[in-house]
């Protein structure tokens, strides 16, 4: 799964993608239910802040979108709350980190994991816009998850989908609308080209978005 996120240099964003992103601050520990930097395809390619955790536009409950922060992307052409989205509302969910954790027994480590040349990336995600009971447009999104490769299979068999270069582009294309090719793309990305190492527990609270979050945890004695 991936439960935080992690947006170093965020005046990067333009260089990188094309997009501005006026007023964003680095953030060191971004959870779900927060608002997080997305790029959608709507032709534009412009950056915007939805909410972590996607609420369906049929929800009845804005409730649901804390069990929607992720999905799996072998079935997200299946999956109800996935499934009309992917079609059709598609984004970038823009970070250059996220944690991790390593179980051990009842205890829980966390690592940060980035590219190896510490880039900004874009993750596959989806979006929707729900609308309250009292008429609030709330927008949202899902991060998609797909089978860990070797550096992250120790710490958990699942990883978020970073997409190459090329399959931003398409992924982001309006006008690609085949779930078939659309799949193809959410594969694990190339553990020689990422690296990880272990932080302290400062990051298992979602209050502490500070950068002591990236500080390297000491030497464990066994």
């Amino acid at each position: 799964m991936c439960g935080r996120l992690i947006l170093f240099n965020p005046m990067e964003i333009l260089a990188r993608f094309q997009v501005s992103a006026d007023n964003l601050v680095p953030r060191y520990n971004m959870a779900p239910s927060q608002d997080i930097p997305v790029i959608i395809n709507d032709g534009r390619n412009h950056l915007v802040m939805y909410r972590w955790g996607l609420i369906p536009y049929w929800a009845e409950d804005i409730s649901i979108g804390n069990t929607l922060i992720n999905a799996r992307g072998e079935t997200v052409d299946e999956k109800p709350s996935f499934k009309y989205s992917l079609p059709r509302r598609r984004c970038l969910v823009v970070a250059d980190g996220f944690y991790e954790w390593r179980r051990e027994g009842r205890r829980k480590y966390p690592y940060r994991i980035t590219l190896k040349n510490n880039e900004l990336f874009g993750l596959a995600g989806l979006w929707d816009t729900w609308k309250s009971p009292d008429g609030e447009m709330i927008h949202s999104c899902t991060i998609i998850t797909t089978t860990a490769n070797e550096l992250i299979q120790p710490l958990h068999d699942r990883m978020p989908v970073i997409l190459s270069r090329e399959a931003e582009s398409i992924w982001l294309d309006p006008h690609v609308t085949d779930s078939r090719l659309l799949k193809s793309l959410l594969t694990p990305y190339p553990a020689d080209q990422m690296s990880l190492y272990e932080v302290t527990s400062r990051v298992n609270s979602p209050k502490f978005d500070d950068p002591e979050c990236l500080v390297a945890a000491l030497p464990r004695l066994f």
